[in-house]
């Protein structure tokens, strides 16, 4: 599903990032089109043509497994896995959509009131905005690596932040190897630097009919303009290939800027959802454009690297 969207432009792209306050070169270096009639994909207008558009991006929720749901803005995702013991969110997107998400939880069947643990993906705010409403509201515990609960706490003391922009507490720091366990679902705990020095990724098995599949959410998919996080963004993407059975991508962003997801966003996935029909694929069980988007991840990462390394004289420190 497509829609004739306006080009990007250098303006339109400073004025979403000052609304949102985020780096624009968001999940890796935007390759976006610069012909005057590209079309936008529709996820891309989230992110796009329609980035400081409030209504437009409040969307309704969507199931996309037996235990996982789509409860976000357009632009940046959130998502509840139900547990036998409460829910577990992923990234709480930031205002003014927060309300919306709660209510977006109500939507498809559950309380806000219930969410457990809150998993950040990384120190940016628009995944971490609505993390202290939330958990004001719930009593959650706020989860993040380590590295970038310090970053967050860095960044506030060097730049106030406006009312509601607060940075959350984090109540357990991650590392390496932990798992964070809920009732009945456990998410392992990668660290994967790059976007952020600290930007954690987790994998766990969710559901469709009782099968389960193997679902990775990805804290940062693409690195930063310096070589420093050229070189961790490439070694991260590097190690994807030791996750090439996902099969479900549970993604951060409707739309990856710089590396684009093949095979469309998540919302042109989920209007394909909606139009299954009995005995048909899950458009969201899809290893095949999970290991083409590790290989655009692998060789945009390599392209940054080498890139920086050629800006710096090919100094690595």
């Amino acid at each position: 599903m497509t829609s004739k969207m306006r080009a990007y432009t250098a303006i339109g792209a400073c004025l979403a990032a000052c609304l949102f306050n985020i780096t624009v070169h968001g999940q890796g270096r935007p390759q976006r089109a610069g012909t005057p009639d590209h079309k936008e994909q529709l996820s891309e207008t989230y992110r796009g043509s329609k980035a400081r558009d409030v209504e437009y991006q409040k969307i309704e929720p969507f199931k996309v497994m037996d235990d996982l749901f789509y409860v976000g803005p357009g632009f940046v995702s959130a998502w509840i896995i139900p547990t036998s013991e409460g829910l577990i969110m992923i990234d709480t997107g930031q205002e003014p959509y927060v309300d919306t998400e709660i209510a977006n939880i109500q939507k498809v069947g559950f309380n806000a009131k219930n969410v457990k643990y809150i998993l950040l993906t990384h120190g940016h705010l628009d995944h971490f905005g609505g993390a202290n409403k939330i958990k004001a509201l719930s009593g959650a515990k706020v989860v993040l690596s380590g590295i970038d609960c310090d970053l967050m706490a860095k960044s506030a003391a060097a730049r106030p932040p406006r009312a509601g922009d607060e940075p959350p507490a984090c109540d357990v720091r991650l590392k390496e190897g932990d798992t964070v366990t809920v009732g009945n679902t456990s998410m392992k705990v990668y660290i994967t630097p790059g976007h952020t020095p600290g930007s954690t990724t987790y994998e766990f098995t969710t559901h469709e009919n009782g099968k389960g599949y193997k679902a990775l959410v990805m804290g940062g998919p693409g690195g930063q303009p310096n070589l420093e996080a050229a070189q961790q963004f490439y070694e991260s993407a590097m190690r994807l290939n030791k996750f090439l059975d996902v099969q479900v991508a549970a993604n951060i962003h409707s739309w990856l800027n710089g590396y684009h997801y093949p095979n469309g966003g998540l919302l042109e996935r989920r209007d394909r959802l909606a139009m299954r029909k009995p005995g048909d694929p899950n458009p969201f069980i899809d290893n095949a454009s999970w290991r083409q988007w590790v290989k655009i991840a692998q060789d945009g990462a390599a392209k940054s690297l080498a890139d920086e390394k050629a800006k710096s004289g090919g100094k690595t420190n």
